[in-house]
């Protein structure tokens, strides 16, 4: 019997490899290459990313991270293609003392709280711009895709970006013909364990260390579990973030979100 079994894990291990193999990267994709993919499923992956303050403990493009290897999975298994990431997109914004903060700049929550932090300028935030610019961003890059052959965009990342393609979704989608989806929604969000429901604590923590761990270093995080750390809102992830937690959610939401991507291909089929 051990042998039938070494043969089936040997065929397995091949099978994960040519996975592995398939390109789903627009950018590496050939004109034919292109054309077998979007004949196969016409939906295309927007990771909505920045250059953003994440913590000491996490890289300045986590947010655009995420969404490109979550997306990648997604593509892998629902089939499409996943377009570069976007590293500008829309924040809050203040003026303080001629300058000019946004984001997690400035915390809004009261002196004496225990997440409280000094507003500040926090190093290598640079990727803010209007709403009103972004909406015409991702107005003109859905009206390419569109004319691209696309029927399906998946959008998702930065949460301000998410919300304005969340907020003009119908508008879109009349005007363009597509369908568009966001990877909020699930029943697992409210628990910190949706795709990117907090900011640079234990969710997107996990996230980032179950898909490039090499990137995270926990040990630029104050020790002292009392201090909290500057410009991280959520769950301590100190406390609670993981590498296994990371692969438990992107488990969790690659089952559902194919489930939802192959349902809207059977839709417009």
């Amino acid at each position: 019997m051990k042998y039938p079994l070494v043969c089936f894990i040997l065929l397995f291990l091949v099978a994960c490899a040519n996975q592995k193999k398939v390109k789903v990267l627009y950018t590496d994709l050939t004109p034919q290459e292109f054309r077998e993919r979007i004949q196969q499923a016409p939906v295309a992956y927007l990771p909505l990313g920045t250059l953003e303050w994440h913590g000491e403990h996490l890289p300045l493009g986590s947010d655009g991270l995420q969404s490109y290897y979550f997306f990648q999975e997604l593509a892998r298994e629902a089939g499409g293609i996943v377009l570069p990431m976007l590293f500008l997109g829309p924040d809050r914004i203040r003026q303080v003392d001629d300058r000019e903060l946004y984001g997690m700049d400035f915390c809004t929550l009261p002196p004496g709280h225990k997440k409280y932090y000094e507003t500040q300028q926090l190093a290598g935030s640079a990727y803010r711009i209007e709403d009103s610019l972004f909406v015409s961003i991702l107005d003109v890059t859905l009206k390419q895709l569109s004319r691209a052959g696309f029927r399906i965009i998946v959008g998702h990342g930065h949460g301000p970006s998410t919300n304005i393609f969340k907020k003009h979704t119908q508008q879109w989608e009349e005007k363009y013909g597509l369908k568009l989806i966001n990877c909020w929604g699930s029943e697992w969000d409210s628990e910190g364990k949706g795709i990117m429901v907090d900011h640079a604590a234990m969710n997107e923590t996990s996230l980032v260390m179950a898909f490039h761990p090499e990137l995270v270093q926990m040990q630029n995080l104050p020790a002292d579990t009392s201090k909290w750390p500057v410009g991280v809102g959520g769950k301590d992830p100190r406390k609670y973030a993981s590498a296994k937690l990371g692969k438990q959610i992107i488990k969790m939401n690659r089952e559902r979100m194919v489930g939802i991507i192959k349902k809207a291909l059977q839709e417009i089929r």
